[in-house]
């Protein structure tokens, strides 16, 4: 059992320094050799856990970049209450509570998709999945206002959601540009005239 404890940890400490670093200069151009540098571990500590860096991509996107997007932007959808109210929550709470250092490396799933969403299939698979349960998230919240008749019952739920999401994702990596937050800050105002239009 004490074994068994000791290899989950040196696992999460591989995968805690990985996601750092792969966030902080990205997935390419992030080593073996660097993430177990990181670590103080040994290369072999890497390969009893993994067998290649794509290994332990895909499972960090599937773990911690899914639970990431889950507790920030699908899990509060799913709130009881005004179903617009809570869209509109949702997107300007999530901006307004991004620390220093994320605002300076943006979003780690939109940086994945960036530098390798195209790059093999696998990839590609793990992130849709994720911006796809994002979708599926907003659209039931989406149908649920209009059956409140807090939404608008001729606009595009599915539309809408990818929209949001890319409007999300595209200020989130504009903002890397910038040392202050006057673009959130016109992305929130131009959050809220869009979905005033929603408004039945």
């Amino acid at each position: 059992m004490h074994q068994e404890l000791k290899s989950e940890l040196t696992k999460q400490i591989i995968m805690d320094a990985a996601f750092k670093l792969f966030y902080e200069n990205g997935f390419k151009t992030t080593s073996i050799d660097k993430i177990m540098t990181a670590t103080k571990l040994s290369k072999g500590a890497f390969y009893h856990h993994y067998k290649s860096k794509k290994e332990l991509g895909l499972e960090l996107i599937g773990t911690k970049l899914q639970e990431r997007v889950y507790q920030g932007m699908i899990m509060p959808l799913s709130d009881s209450g005004d179903a617009f109210k809570l869209l509109e929550a949702t997107f300007s709470n999530r901006i307004k509570t991004f620390s220093f250092y994320d605002k300076q490396h943006g979003c780690p799933m939109n940086n994945f998709i960036n530098e390798i969403g195209d790059f093999e299939d696998a990839y590609q698979l793990a992130l849709k999945k994720i911006v796809e349960q994002w979708q599926d998230a907003l659209v039931n919240l989406i149908e649920r206002g209009k059956i409140e008749n807090t939404i608008r019952k001729d606009v595009s739920s599915r539309a809408v959601a990818v929209y949001l999401i890319s409007a999300f994702e595209g200020v989130r990596g504009i903002r890397k540009l910038y040392d202050n937050d006057a673009v959130l800050d016109d992305y929130l105002e131009g959050l809220s005239l869009y979905l005033k239009q929603l408004k039945p």
